[in-house]
């Protein structure tokens, strides 16, 4: 048996209109200026938390830690159930399905928070597809430790990983895992993809099935 651990946002979802238009209500909340949508689109990977601190850093208001609270308790509030604007990459949902119906193992880590995560996968019907989840907001470290996807590897009786992710964060945490890594080249990636740890790298899903069945194929 063969198991795929994906990323969520940037990789299955481009989630970064509903991002920044939360990032919006955030920030005028407190009186901050408002950002583009690509200063936000290019703060999205490691978790609220960062996000958030970025956010701060990119206006003249020092950071402290009782304005961190309030915007990202504020942040998790409205954006908690805020599917709107995200959409899914094309062939996501058909290339996830046959994974699965051919007998793939599939996993989902992700620094997003559950309720949100649960809410996006609800709303697009995905949420029966995954074997086993890791969230943001979950007892593990965030990505790029190695610790929520080795938790996922556990969950999945399986001879052969492979991780699929679209940014430096997913590069590094498939690394830290030490098994293979696919990117896919659409999502919140900022560096040059050679210069990132990978196996291979594809544009759209529907390319996808080729390279599994080269890194982590099904057993014959």
């Amino acid at each position: 048996m063969s198991g795929i651990i994906f990323d969520l946002d940037g990789t299955l979802i481009d989630s970064a209109p509903d991002i920044h238009a939360a990032s919006i209500e955030v920030m005028r909340a407190q009186n901050l200026p408002t950002l583009s949508f690509e200063q936000v689109r290019g703060f999205i990977g490691n978790g609220v938390p960062t996000l958030i601190s970025r956010c701060i850093a990119a206006t003249d208001e020092p950071e402290t830690p009782e304005l961190h609270a309030r915007m990202s308790g504020h942040f998790h509030e409205i954006y908690e159930t805020r599917t709107a604007l995200t959409t899914l990459y094309p062939n996501v949902e058909p290339t996830l399905r046959a994974l699965s119906a051919d007998g793939f193992k599939l996993g989902l880590c992700t620094n997003k928070p559950e309720a949100p995560t649960r809410a996006v996968l609800a709303h697009f019907g995905l949420a029966d597809l995954f074997d086993a989840c890791s969230y943001g907001d979950g007892p593990y470290p965030r990505k790029p430790d190695a610790a929520p996807v080795r938790h996922i590897v556990d969950l999945m009786p399986a001879r052969h990983f492979l991780y699929v992710g679209d940014s430096e964060t997913d590069a590094a945490t498939a690394r830290n895992a030490g098994i293979p890594c696919a990117l896919f080249t659409q999502g919140y990636r900022k560096t040059p993809i050679a210069e990132l740890y990978h196996d291979a790298h594809f544009d759209d899903f529907a390319e996808l099935r080729a390279i599994i069945d080269r890194l982590a194929p099904l057993p014959e």
